[in-house]
């Protein structure tokens, strides 16, 4: 049976209410970084933040580089593995600059405490997340956001860049999965 035919899509949050926050994440982000008078590196964790660091991005005012890690967490189920694969690693040398981790979402804290810990063994001056969407509720490590889009309940989202199976991340909007009530025929 077709994956996508097995569920519904429920708007959670729009295309509007992600683009006024974003906006709001940019403001505070500029006046952090705007003290410290030194280029950042943004680091998005690829393939689910790709819309979200384009968005960001663009309101930042300061000078910045870019570059992303892809990593491999869910596989096509709406569960995290405890394990991560690391795909593709960062190509820009962060010693000793100021590092801002772009996440999709955090769930159990697993793929950003590993990242974390990688990236910190380059000896970054500074290193801090931003991330679109936060749950709290499965969390199983301790990690730090210093920039939080939306809080969210522990529901699987889709849509803005992040999938289900590789599967609407093109969606301009987050979108709930729900379930299809399926009758069996006795």
């Amino acid at each position: 049976m077709n994956i996508i035919k097995q569920y519904n899509i429920k708007t959670l949050l729009s295309k509007k209410k992600i683009a006024i926050r974003i906006q709001e994440l940019g403001k505070s982000i500029n006046k952090y970084y705007h003290a410290k008078n030194n280029t950042i590196v943004l680091v998005g964790l690829l393939k689910g933040s790709f819309m979200f660091i384009a968005d960001l991005c663009r309101t930042i005012t300061f000078p910045h580089k870019i570059d992303f890690i892809i990593i491999s967490s869910y596989g096509n189920n709406i569960k995290t593995k405890n394990k991560i694969k690391i795909i593709k690693n960062i190509e820009e040398n962060i010693h000793k600059k100021h590092v801002l981790i772009i996440e999709d979402i955090i769930d159990s804290g697993n793929t950003l405490y590993n990242i974390q810990n990688m990236l910190l063994l380059h000896q970054p001056k500074s290193l801090s997340i931003c991330t679109l969407l936060e749950k709290k509720k499965n969390r199983k490590f301790k990690i730090f956001s210093k920039w939080i889009g939306f809080k969210i309940p522990d529901i699987f989202v889709v849509g803005y860049g992040i999938d289900y199976a590789q599967y609407h991340r093109n969606l301009p909007y987050l979108g709930k999965i729900i379930q299809k009530h399926t009758k069996q025929k006795i």
